[in-house]
C-alpha cells in the first residue's frame, strides 16, 4: 500500500477503475467522467443497459474500514426512513465497502440536481425538515468509529501543523500565531457560554454544494465527513450575509427543522465559532495534502503570500464577529 500522499492514487488509472467495478459483476460501457473531488477520487461510470453509477475510491489511511461502514449504515438507515440521502449500493454479499487491490471503494446511484435557492423560504424550510429528520435519527444512537467535532482537531492541531511546516511566509508568522491563538480562546469561550450541548450523529459537512435540488426536492449527498457534534454544525453553513438577512434565513430553516427535532437556541452561540474552526481547518487540510499532486493543481494560489495575507485578514474578521452577540431565534 502506498505510504505517501503522492502515491495514494498513482495507480488509479481508468483501466484499474473499470476493472474494479467489473470485478463486482457490473458491466461498464466505457464512459468515464471524473467528478469534482479531491479528498477521495470520485467518478461517474457508464453502465451497459442501465443508468450510470458513481464510484468513490477512498483516500488510504483516512478512515478505518469500520468508520466507513458506519457511515454507510447511517445513510442506509436514513434512506430506509425515506429521507432523501444517497446511500451506497449493497452487493449480493450484503457489502457496501468493496476492495480492489489496495483500494477501497463504494458504488452509488447517480443523481443530478442544482444548488438550493437560499433566498427561497420554501427551499430553506424543506431543507430544514430533512435535516431535522436526519438529526432525529442521528440522536437515537452513537458513532463508535467516527470522530467527534472538537477544537483540538479543528484548530489546535491545524495551527501547530501550519506553524511548523513552512507554509506561512516568515513576515506573517507572528501575526498568524497571535490571531489564531486568540481565536482558539474565543472559540473556547463560546462553547463555554453555550453550556451543556447535546452531541449527535451528523452529516458533518452540510453545505449548499452537498445539496442537489430537483423538482421533487433535495437530495443530500456526501456523508464522508459524518461525525458526532452539535446540531448547529449541519445548519450554520446555510447562513451568511448581514445580521438581518441571516436572522430571516435562520427562521425559515428552523421553521422546518423544529417540526422533526427540537433545536436548542443556546447552540446559536456556536455559529461563528464553528465558522472560524472551518476557516482554520481548511488551510490545514490543503497544506496537509500538498504532496498529493491533485492539490497544487487544484489550489495553485494556496502556497502564495497573497493567500496567507488574505487568510490572516479573514481570521481577524472572525475575531471581530466572535465578539458580537449571537443570532436570536424566535
Amino acid at each position: 500500500m502506498p505510504d505517501s500522499l503522492s502515491q495514494a492514487f498513482a495507480d488509479l488509472t481508468p483501466d484499474h477503475i473499470l476493472d474494479a467495478i467489473e470485478a463486482t459483476g457490473i458491466h461498464c460501457d466505457g464512459r468515464f467522467l471524473a467528478l469534482n473531488s479531491y479528498e477521495n477520487r470520485v467518478y461517474q461510470i457508464g453502465i451497459e443497459e442501465g443508468k450510470p453509477l458513481v464510484a468513490k475510491f477512498y483516500r488510504p489511511h483516512r478512515w478505518s474500514d469500520e468508520a466507513i461502514i458506519e457511515e454507510h449504515q447511517f445513510t442506509l438507515d436514513l434512506a430506509a426512513q425515506e429521507i432523501p440521502v444517497i446511500a451506497p449500493i449493497i452487493n449480493k454479499q450484503g457489502e457496501t465497502l468493496l476492495k480492489h487491490g489496495h483500494h477501497s471503494f463504494a458504488l452509488y446511484p447517480c443523481r443530478g440536481g442544482r444548488s438550493p435557492e437560499l433566498d427561497n423560504p420554501e427551499h430553506l424550510e424543506q431543507l430544514g425538515r430533512f435535516i431535522g429528520r436526519i438529526h432525529a435519527l442521528g440522536a437515537t444512537n452513537q458513532f463508535q468509529h467516527r470522530t467527534t467535532l472538537n477544537i483540538g482537531t479543528m484548530a489546535v492541531k491545524p495551527r501547530t501543523f501550519l506553524l511548523e511546516n513552512n507554509f506561512i511566509p516568515d513576515h506573517l508568522l507572528e501575526a498568524y500565531s497571535s490571531v489564531s491563538q486568540d481565536l482558539i480562546e474565543q472559540i473556547e469561550q463560546r462553547f463555554e457560554q453555550a453550556g451543556n450541548i447535546n452531541y449527535i450523529r451528523l452529516h458533518g459537512d452540510c453545505h449548499p454544494s452537498n445539496i442537489l435540488w430537483t423538482d421533487d426536492g433535495p437530495h443530500i449527498v456526501d456523508f464522508d465527513d459524518a461525525r458526532t457534534g452539535p446540531a448547529i454544525q449541519d445548519l450554520w453553513m446555510f447562513l451568511s450575509g448581514d445580521r438581518s438577512y441571516t436572522t430571516e434565513r435562520l427562521a425559515d430553516l428552523l421553521e422546518g427543522y423544529s417540526q422533526f427535532y427540537d433545536f436548542n437556541p443556546a447552540e446559536l452561540q456556536l455559529v461563528e465559532a464553528l465558522r472560524t474552526l472551518r476557516i482554520i481547518h481548511y488551510s490545514f487540510w490543503i497544506a496537509s495534502r500538498w504532496d498529493d499532486p491533485a492539490f497544487p493543481r487544484a489550489f495553485p494560489w494556496f502556497n502564495s503570500t497573497r493567500y496567507w495575507e488574505d487568510h490572516v485578514l479573514s481570521l481577524r474578521e472572525q475575531a471581530a464577529l466572535l465578539n458580537e452577540p449571537p443570532l436570536v431565534w424566535g
